[in-house]
């Protein structure tokens, strides 16, 4: 069994550069269904999608931090529901933080992809098990601390026990399945808005109109297209291997 100081080593070496994993089309291809299983399919998405939630709320907290607001308490649940709590006398601030809960997944999402690509795979999954961590203060509830336990849990097992040079592919996979989420949690959105108008208080572009009196539609947009940024730096490397491979 290793020791403490050999764990804390090798944890430390997740965040040097490795050599960029030899990504095939084959294997991208593969990755891309993947993802779809785990994000389109109601019993994959079940347990998936609790990931996605983790983010949109880490995304919530980290943009009230950046903002100087204070950060008072984060809950996940698992409907896939989530709060997080701050306190803000700017209203610019409280619209920041609002914001960039939808987008941040495939945010995340994107840089995983990149990182994978470029032999930062490793040195981003300690960086999302370390963004998860910082977490752990502000949860208040079971669930929230089961969801972040687990994927902090998952992580590490990927640092210590998967080969550094296969983590980048694993992180390429992980990114195209948040990236895929993300979409499925606009789809989710519009679904509220259209047919599902009696959860209108739940959702973040309802709760930014309320603020801003700009309508919800145009807070939905500026979601998509940040998803829609997200989506087209992480294609490039994945087209440049698909058309390689034509």
């Amino acid at each position: 069994m290793s020791s403490p100081a050999g764990l804390w080593e090798t944890l430390l070496s997740a965040v040097s550069r490795t050599a960029p994993p030899p990504v095939t089309s084959v294997e991208l291809i593969l990755a891309i269904v993947a993802a779809a299983a785990l994000s389109v399919p109601r019993r994959s998405w079940k347990y998936f999608g609790l990931l996605t939630t983790a983010a949109h709320e880490l995304g919530h907290a980290f943009a009230a931090v950046t903002s100087g607001q204070r950060l008072s308490a984060i809950h996940l649940r698992l409907d896939h529901s989530g709060t997080t709590t701050t306190y803000s006398r700017s209203k610019a601030a409280t619209v920041w933080s609002c914001f960039w809960g939808y987008p941040v997944p495939a945010v995340v999402g994107a840089a995983f992809v990149l990182c994978g690509f470029h032999g930062w795979g490793p040195a981003s999954i300690a960086a999302g098990a370390a963004a998860l961590a910082s977490t752990l203060v502000f949860l208040r509830n079971p669930a929230g601390y089961l969801i972040t336990a687990a994927a902090i849990a998952g992580a590490l097992a990927l640092l210590l026990l998967v080969p550094g040079g296969f983590i980048g592919h694993v992180a390429v996979a992980l990114g195209l399945a948040l990236l895929v989420g993300a979409v499925r949690d606009l789809v989710k959105l519009v679904h509220v808005h259209f047919r599902r108008r009696s959860r209108l208080a739940t959702s973040d572009a309802y709760i930014l109109y309320r603020a801003t009196s700009v309508p919800s539609g145009i807070w939905i947009f500026l979601f998509m297209t940040a998803v829609g940024g997200a989506w087209a730096l992480a294609i490039q490397p994945v087209a440049a291997v698909l058309s390689a491979g034509a």
